[in-house]
């Protein structure tokens, strides 16, 4: 791949900032109840967890998730996400670039990564699970959902996209030193070739 890791994150932020109120409109009625019970389900540390919702955009279940009682923060790359979720969600929100991720060592019972790790070139994709491997706490749980496809990546309009099938996806995971714990496919009750969406349950080995 000859394409620049930091001006992909350049351009696929510029797109979720120029569109963030749309966005926060078009998605805030999304119900994803089965993936945050996907999540909660699996932590087998006491409520309340301290989590960790990955891409959090404006901030709709990163509420859910306070809303529960657990202590919550959220992290994305897009500057006017940060602001609209923090201003949504009252909790803690950090602004950083998937591809330059500061993050504390073993803090998390739960990372919650909803439409978001998608967006990580696959060359970098090592990388990024394993600092969010690093982040969770022993037998912590990493929840993902991504549109899921043939293994394809590249300019989808504005934004950079990666589509895994699960055989590669599970390979990712794996050798990031995670263990699969089970996946489905969404919008649940629907035939598979309606179901665009690929959702995965991970423990911390």
């Amino acid at each position: 791949m000859n394409e620049d890791f930091h001006d992909i994150a350049r351009r696929t932020l510029h797109h979720y900032d120029r569109v963030a109120r749309r966005f926060f409109f078009g998605t805030i009625d999304h119900d994803v109840s089965q993936n945050i019970d996907a999540l909660l389900d699996a932590i087998e540390a006491p409520a309340p967890c301290t989590i960790l919702d990955f891409g959090c955009g404006p901030g709709r279940d990163l509420r859910t998730f306070a809303d529960l009682g657990h202590h919550a923060i959220g992290l994305d790359g897009s500057a006017k996400f940060v602001a609209m979720a923090r201003d949504y969600s009252h909790c803690e929100v950090w602004h950083q670039n998937f591809l330059e991720l500061r993050l504390p060592k073993g803090l998390f019972d739960g990372i919650y990564a909803n439409a978001s790790l998608f967006h990580v070139p696959r060359a970098f994709l090592p990388k990024v699970l394993g600092e969010l491997h690093a982040a969770l706490k022993p037998g912590g749980v990493l929840f993902s959902s991504n549109p899921r496809g043939n293994n394809e990546e590249g300019w989808n309009g504005p934004r950079w996209g990666s589509f895994h099938d699960y055989p590669a996806w599970e390979s990712h995971l794996v050798a990031a030193g995670f263990q699969a714990l089970h996946h489905y496919y969404r919008p649940e009750g629907l035939p598979r070739e309606q179901q665009p969406w690929l959702a995965s349950v991970w423990r911390k080995g």
